[in-house]
């Protein structure tokens, strides 16, 4: 992997391409990043390029008149981050990730990375965190079948039989039940970069993308490409 980049979800529009054909695309706000660190082989074990996203402010911690601790900002820079952080040369960052780039030797600390290391019709993967749907049951989580809706029936929307008395005697595993929906890392490979606004750091990529609206996506070269 040569080209990665941390942005945020902005939304989806609609543009058009070559001969008048509708676009669907997810634009994202991909960067500036900054290098944080650069990890090496005979420092670390691997070589690797740590890199920042979004400033943020620092944690201050003062005393009142009584000697009790107050702070503000409390999700702030820490002390031990803002050390890290200044000896690269480089503000408060909110989001730190690392990339094992193959040419991590070429960085050096406090470089920035934007979104015109992509350009249109690059194959990328976009990494984050799904939309939360909350405790749902099997046929919105799973797809499964509902009961009938006439009355009388007493089974609209329950699960049914999970595991018959005498065989198998159990609930196999994997057995889909309601539960936790959504929420978690899922990653959509092989999405078409459909244009590239350098000016403003925005990336155009074809279709959807994981993640509500302001969620920190990971966008990075596909492992996978396809023509």
């Amino acid at each position: 992997m040569k080209k990665a980049i941390l942005g945020t979800k902005v939304g989806m529009t609609q543009i058009f391409g070559d001969g008048g054909v509708l676009i669907p695309v997810t634009v994202l706000k991909a960067g500036p990043c900054v290098v944080t660190q650069i990890k090496t082989v005979e420092n670390d074990g691997y070589s690797a390029v740590q890199v920042g996203y979004v400033d943020k402010k620092d944690r201050v911690v003062t005393k009142d008149a009584n000697g009790k601790k107050e702070i503000r900002n409390r999700n702030g820079v820490t002390k031990a981050e803002k050390g890290h952080f200044a000896k690269a040369g480089v503000s408060g960052k909110r989001y730190v990730r690392e990339f094992k780039f193959d040419n991590a030797s070429d960085y050096k600390l406090a470089d920035e990375i934007k979104a015109d290391i992509f350009s249109a019709g690059d194959k990328v993967d976009a990494t984050a965190i799904t939309k939360g749907k909350g405790f749902q049951g099997t046929i919105k989580r799973f797809g499964q079948h509902r009961g009938p809706m006439t009355h009388g029936s007493k089974f609209h929307r329950h699960q049914g039989s999970n595991g018959a008395c005498s065989s198998p005697s159990r609930v196999f595993k994997g057995k889909g039940m309601p539960g936790h929906m959504g929420h978690v890392k899922a990653t959509v490979q092989n999405l078409e970069v459909v244009r590239v606004d350098a000016e403003n750091n925005l990336l155009l990529i074809k279709g959807s993308v994981p993640g509500p609206k302001k969620s920190l996506i990971t966008v990075k070269e596909s492992v996978k490409a396809t023509k």
